[in-house]
């Protein structure tokens, strides 16, 4: 090792392999260790002296959503190469919405943890996330925000559209519409099966707006991803030219020491990402992964101000489940750069950009594309007011959400029976039973299925039609519960009612027979029980539907997870909020 190596190794400012040496007493010793065993590799000391872009790994043969990222790699480190710099791609956890059990947002926390100590223990000057299953986009961003290591994120892009009969389908929302149909007796089994091969043709994620397309509109809104990096599907060669240009921008910043991403999660690009997530009709799983996020840069993401938001910004992308159109439709269409120009006066242009301007740049940039349709102008939206609506009451002291763009206009205003299951399993055990007393206008609770009653706050709070009620054709119901629903759904469904019933929320209070009144327009949800009967029943002891875990990694959830409304984060991983 020369003197230069080991002055540099001791240094204030290090870079590439001299960053976060094992501590073994002897800095000079550390880096020499460091150098033998990296050589094992076959890097030369030409490479090694290179600024280091880390580039995550999430393959999985569990995540077909993330199917594409081997060729993600290659082009992302053929990226960094053509910029001078050294890629050096490292595995993480890797969670799908459907093959994690008991639900991926159990897991969403610990893969930002992982995301979070691996960027931390390796030494590396910037670093490529890539990710796209719902749960991982907010895993990995929460764990960067942390860090604060020069970030950009990829994300895998949306799968492309299948066809059935001459009609275009895509996952999930057709899924569940189509499930819906066979659940009813509108569809035989012969068919549904031959569904199942059609709704999923691709590699990517759901090519509906649901949480996984929301969360890569929100990472580019928030500056994190290049422009169109949210919509471009991915199959497409684009896919792995946005790949590459990826790889090159996080060379540069690895050069440069930034943008990091406490330059980018600020209050501006917060309300810009919550004016996107509203006008994109996106998931309400993007509402508490937003405040997770805002969480770990000690911002908050106050629900009122989104909702106020959401009264002032309107819908203007035609996509399933709120319109009809889907993902490539809409980057076709110009993509997130041109939706935000339609919304230029709601947001702060001034805000930066991992590609190394401002949105001002990415709007300016935007392509206009002639007859689409699926970005709508302000002057004709798909709806007049935001996606989702923030709902309070005796109900929702803290808050629930519901997603207004994918409701029944019918059922906006309503009031009728609560019909109560009392945990997932007694759903699951009782919604089909025909002995069910349930009628069209009752309203169907869910109780113990957030945070930490479920555990995980699962996407339980699409509750079925009884299949008794869909067989006479019912396709909608007001549904309320404390947990969470994919993306991809549809249906007057209350959601995220905090605090849950299992920390004490009035939620659990409810019985059968009793009346709710759902109220969007006053922006209202309430139990229509008399204050002395509703403490009689508060003064009864709160029980878990399940035992209270007694080790590892399902204590630590049950010990410190927050609320809805903080994110559903670990109570120990959020700063102090900004004053």
């Amino acid at each position: 090792m020369s003197q230069g190596d080991s002055k540099r190794g001791q240094g204030a400012s290090k870079r590439g392999l001299r960053k976060g040496l094992t501590s073994y007493g002897d800095a000079e010793f550390s880096l020499f260790l460091r150098k033998v065993f990296i050589k094992a590799a076959g890097y030369s000391d030409d490479a090694l002296d290179r600024p280091i872009v880390g580039i995550t790994n999430t393959y999985s043969d569990f995540n077909p959503c993330h199917g594409n990222v081997p060729d993600l790699i290659e082009a992302v480190k053929r990226g960094v190469m053509l910029s001078g710099a050294l890629p050096m791609v490292f595995p993480t956890i890797s969670i799908h919405e459907s093959f994690a059990h008991p639900t991926s947002m159990f897991l969403r926390n610990l893969m930002a943890m992982d995301t979070e100590e691996m960027l931390r223990a390796q030494p590396m000057d910037a670093v490529v996330l890539i990710g796209g299953c719902d749960k991982t986009v907010p895993a990995q961003l929460m764990g960067a925000i942390s860090t604060d290591l020069p970030t950009v994120f990829l994300p895998v892009g949306p799968m492309v559209v299948g066809h059935h009969q001459g009609e275009v389908l895509g996952a999930c929302t057709d899924c569940r519409r189509l499930w819906g149909s066979y659940r009813g007796g509108q569809m035989q089994e012969a068919e549904i099966e031959a569904v199942s091969n059609r709704l999923a043709p691709s590699v990517g994620t759901c090519m509906v707006m649901g949480t996984a397309s929301t969360m890569a509109c929100i990472s580019e809104a928030l500056g994190f991803t290049l422009p169109l990096g949210a919509t471009v599907p991915a199959p497409h060669a684009e896919r792995r030219r946005i790949a590459e240009a990826s790889g090159k921008r996080a060379a540069e910043m690895a050069k440069s020491g930034g943008p990091k991403p406490s330059e980018l999660m600020t209050p501006a690009s917060l309300r810009n990402a919550q004016v996107v997530l509203q006008a994109i009709g996106g998931s309400t799983n993007g509402i508490v992964h937003l405040a997770a996020m805002a969480g770990r840069a000690g911002l908050e993401l106050d629900l009122n101000s989104f909702d106020e938001i959401g009264r002032s910004t309107p819908v203007l992308i035609d996509l399933k489940p709120s319109g009809n159109d889907y993902m490539e439709h809409f980057h076709h269409a110009g993509g997130l750069p041109r939706l935000m120009r339609e919304l230029a006066d709601l947001l702060d242009l001034s805000a930066p950009t991992v590609a190394g301007g401002t949105l001002a740049d990415v709007v300016a940039g935007a392509e206009e594309v002639r007859g689409q349709t699926a970005i709508r102008p302000r002057g004709n939206p798909l709806k007049a007011e935001g996606g989702m609506a923030v709902l309070h009451g005796n109900l929702a002291p803290r808050g629930a959400v519901i997603k207004q763009a994918a409701a029944s206009p019918k059922l906006m205003q309503h009031e009728g029976r609560a019909v109560v299951f009392t945990s997932v399993e007694d759903m699951t055990n009782r919604v089909d039973d025909p002995a069910l007393d349930v009628t069209a206008d009752d309203v169907l609770v869910l109780l113990n299925a957030g945070p930490k009653g479920a555990p995980g706050m699962p996407e339980a709070g699409y509750l079925p039609i009884p299949k008794k009620l869909a067989r006479q054709g019912v396709k909608d119901m007001v549904r309320i519960s404390d947990a969470r629903m994919s993306g991809t759904a549809f249906g007057t469904i209350v959601l995220h009612i905090t605090p849950e019933s299992a920390d004490g929320g009035p939620l659990g209070l409810v019985r059968n027979g009793d009346r709710i009144r759902l109220d969007v327009a006053k922006r209202r949800i309430d139990l229509l029980v008399d204050n002395d009967e509703l403490s009689r029943r508060a003064a009864e002891p709160v029980t878990l539907p399940h035992e209270a875990p007694t080790r590892g990694y399902a204590k630590l959830y049950m010990d410190t997870v927050l609320q809805a409304d903080g994110g559903c984060d670990f109570d120990f991983l959020v700063p102090p909020k900004q004053s």
